[in-house]
């Protein structure tokens, strides 16, 4: 009897213990349910996590199908980045926004803004007194060092001084470029060295066009043949001509940077490569003409140049942007007022060559200023990862169409009979411009070639663009 009493009283404690431990599990789910609604709620409005429908909540909450989960998206976009990446995901639904967009020199910073611009344009200009810099140039130095402090939270990636200087430094520093671009002078002057040039030009023609069709770069998308066409401008004038098509053909700017950054490692090699050929040419051994070399050496080897020059050549650039800008608007140019400011400057420049000559060096010493700073900013306007992955390509394309360009340009020189040094310095006008082909005929001993490079180089500039717009626009576009 003892020993079923006691079996009695163990069954109603366990009866009591279950049916308390039942009660206690029912008010915890309850309150845990309400809980987490509470919690969903303020996750959902604080972070903008959605959380699951009501029915998605069971008694069971540990028990739950995988059919019974929602496939929603994660989205992920970047006020740095320009691009937006969808994610599948079978869980939940997440918006992910970027916070880290907090520069330390914010875009509505003007002062910061434009004192990081001028700092890291001078330092690009102090870099080409070192080995690498003036190996790489210092355009390709203020670009990578825009492009590492925008991507760094140094400065901000966008900012109004950026338009000012895309939008008016820039068409200022064009005309200020082109003061000698006086052509009867060029055909004068250049003599057999601008049929070597003509040479290079169509050189670089062949080689765009197969450099193209070899390397389409098409995971540059609608931008491939933008910056095909660019490249060609870069590689018959010079960097300005490159900026002119870019900005002509709405080129991205990460592109543009990437472009920019590719080319200027295979122009370093390509000079190399020009000195290496032409070392077994001699130097001159009769002294520089003392007529034109004479004129272009006192004005750019004299350090004062006088301040009233300086605001003269200013307010003509000025004064070329606003009527290049009018006729622009006149006859519905697209594309901006670069093409039609070169076009002003070029016949000015032509038809008054002894006014606009005197303005020419502090002309000069200014747009490489400006130019500087315009590199900063394609540098800081652009993505570094976008550069990574776009100019492996550039750089491929860049590789056929200068490799075509010297190939081209020695063949049909040596069929014409054009001397060997008239040729390699007709490429390096062409690849350059007129500032490495002079340095390339000064090095060299070639004085005689020093004026006759700068004019082949200014020729250069004054049709490259137009010559890359159209060859873009009716070539390039439908290969």
């Amino acid at each position: 009897t003892h020993y079923v009493w006691r079996s009695q009283q163990q069954v109603r404690f366990y009866l009591l213990t279950f049916l308390s431990l039942s009660i206690v599990t029912f008010h915890r789910k309850a309150d845990l349910d309400s809980d987490m609604a509470t919690s969903l709620a303020f996750l959902n409005a604080a972070t903008g996590i959605s959380s699951p429908s009501s029915g998605l909540i069971r008694r069971r909450s540990h028990i739950v199908s995988r059919q019974d989960l929602r496939k929603l998206s994660i989205i992920y976009s970047s006020p740095r980045l320009s691009d937006s990446r969808n994610v599948s995901s079978p869980i939940r639904s997440v918006r992910v926004r970027s916070q880290l967009n907090t520069p330390l020199i914010s875009g509505n910073d003007e002062w910061g803004t434009w004192t990081a611009l001028f700092a890291t344009g001078a330092f690009g200009l102090w870099s080409e007194k070192t080995k690498v810099g003036s190996a790489v140039s210092g355009a390709l130095v203020s670009t990578l060092i825009g492009l590492a402090a925008s991507n760094l939270g140094v400065i901000s990636s966008d900012s109004p001084a950026f338009a000012v200087v895309l939008n008016f430094l820039l068409p200022l520093a064009v005309p200020l470029l082109l003061f000698r671009a006086d052509l009867r002078r060029v055909v004068q002057s250049t003599g057999k060295l601008l049929l070597a040039f003509v040479i290079g030009s169509v050189a670089t023609t062949v080689g765009t066009a197969l450099a193209y069709y070899l390397v389409p770069m098409r995971a540059l998308g609608p931008d491939s043949w933008k910056i095909a066409a660019a490249l060609m401008g870069r590689h018959i004038g010079g960097a300005v001509n490159y900026v002119a098509i870019a900005n002509a053909l709405e080129v991205s700017p990460s592109v543009l940077a990437a472009g920019l950054a590719a080319d200027n490692v295979i122009c370093a090699v390509y000079f190399t490569s020009l000195f290496a050929i032409g070392s077994k040419i001699p130097a001159e051994t009769l002294p520089p003409p003392t007529s034109d070399a004479e004129t272009i050496k006192d004005s750019e080897t004299e350090n004062k140049i006088p301040v009233l020059l300086i605001a003269t050549g200013i307010a003509v650039s000025l004064a070329i942007c606003k009527i290049g800008a009018l006729l622009t608007k006149h006859f519905g140019i697209s594309g901006g007022s670069l093409p039609a400011i070169t076009a002003v400057v070029v016949v000015l420049a032509t038809v008054f060559p002894s006014q606009f000559g005197r303005l020419a060096p502090s002309g000069e010493a200014m747009a490489l200023i400006l130019m500087q700073v315009f590199f900063t900013v394609i540098g800081a306007s652009g993505n570094i990862w976008s550069v990574i992955n776009t100019a492996p390509s550039i750089f491929l394309f860049a590789l056929v169409q200068i490799g075509t360009h010297l190939a081209v340009i020695l063949g049909v020189g040596k069929l014409l009979n054009v001397e060997l040094r008239l040729l390699l310095l007709a490429s390096n006008a062409n690849v350059g411009g007129p500032t490495t082909a002079a340095g390339m005929a000064t090095a060299k001993g070639w004085n005689s070639l020093i004026v006759p490079g700068i004019l082949a180089g200014i020729f250069g500039i004054s049709i490259a663009t137009f010559i890359g717009i159209g060859f873009g626009v009716k070539v390039l576009k439908f290969m």
